[in-house]
């Protein structure tokens, strides 16, 4: 049930905090979205969240909307999952509402919502106005994913498997829950990916963009080890994303079993999905991959990519990245 928000009817500010939205008022906040993402170029809110909000909602996430003289004027998200980490919140206002300070409200609150353990705050493409908003609160930069692009026009090397090593498509159905284990081995250490669900995977095979066809699997003795799993932004996926720009592959995730890492498997295995989009027709494919992980970021650019934009990752009391000075 949602609850008032100390702010609550100040200057005509409302803000309610509660669980799952229903689908009228997740439908609501979705259009919100989309006012924002055409205004910036960049959505506001990361994938994750998006599909929560299509599909239902995390029964353990907090929502927190914003009213302001009775219209919708702000939306922020809550995963208070991680036990380690600590709440992981986004949020966003509709550019009509922006310059009156709903953002630094709208930030309180999901700071009140997060409590003792603090929160961390992303901010997708390193927009200026999101930076000046996170300083005005007291928020410093803790972390960055890079998106980095390659054009597909360009060559594309051979993928070269070591011995014993098959690649096949992902099999709706039958490859799930060996999919969850290989992701969880190849992904231990990772905030987010390592923590998916068999529930995060089945959301994903509900959007309009999967396609087992470019979802590759690599197998040793019939046991799974390794994969690649490419997504197409644009085309049939644009009513779904709000995707209006020309279609464009991405590199969604490789992931690798720690006991095949150094047999070059995670190469093998990008080449063979950026074949597959080349065949495809796409002219451009894309990624995310965290700013610290050198070794990823070598791999890629010794793959034709290079540096294209940046998410931020913000939180109070945190200790500074330095790439926020340079």
């Amino acid at each position: 049930m949602a609850t008032a928000s100390p702010q609550a009817d100040q200057a005509g500010v409302r803000l309610s905090v509660g669980g799952p939205l229903s689908a009228g008022e997740a439908a609501a906040v979705l259009a919100l979205v989309q006012r924002a993402a055409d205004e910036d170029g960049v959505s506001p809110l990361s994938e994750h969240v998006m599909l929560h909000l299509r599909y239902g909602g995390d029964q353990l996430a907090r929502n927190v909307r914003l009213w302001k003289d009775g219209t919708l004027a702000g939306y922020g998200h809550l995963d208070p999952t991680d036990p380690v980490e600590g709440p992981a919140g986004e949020m966003v206002i509709d550019p009509p509402m922006r310059r009156q300070g709903l953002g630094l409200i709208l930030g309180e609150a999901l700071v009140a919502e997060a409590g003792e353990a603090g929160l961390r705050l992303w901010a997708h493409g390193e927009l200026p106005a999101a930076a000046r908003l996170a300083a005005a609160a007291g928020f410093v930069r803790v972390r960055a994913l890079w998106q980095m692009r390659r054009s597909l026009q360009a060559r594309i090397g051979r993928s070269q498997l070591a011995d014993g090593l098959t690649v096949r498509t992902f099999a709706p159905g039958q490859d799930e829950q060996a999919w969850v284990r290989l992701n969880h081995r190849a992904f231990a250490r990772h905030p987010e990916q390592g923590a998916w669900t068999a529930d995060d995977l089945e959301m994903r095979e509900r959007e309009p963009w999967f396609d087992p066809a470019g979802f590759f699997l690599a197998e040793r003795d019939g046991r799974l080890v390794g994969f690649h799993w490419t997504k197409i932004h644009g085309g049939t996926a644009a009513d779904a994303e709000g995707h209006a720009h020309e279609a464009i592959g991405e590199v969604y995730v490789v992931g690798v079993d720690p006991d095949e890492r150094g047999t070059g498997l995670g190469r093998a295995l990008t080449l063979v999905g950026l074949r597959y989009l080349r065949g495809r027709g796409l002219a451009q494919v894309m990624l995310y991959v965290d700013e610290t992980n050198a070794a990823a970021i070598g791999l890629y650019e010794s793959l034709g990519f290079t540096h294209w934009d940046t998410d931020v990752m913000y939180a109070i009391g945190g200790q500074a990245d330095p790439a926020a000075a340079s």
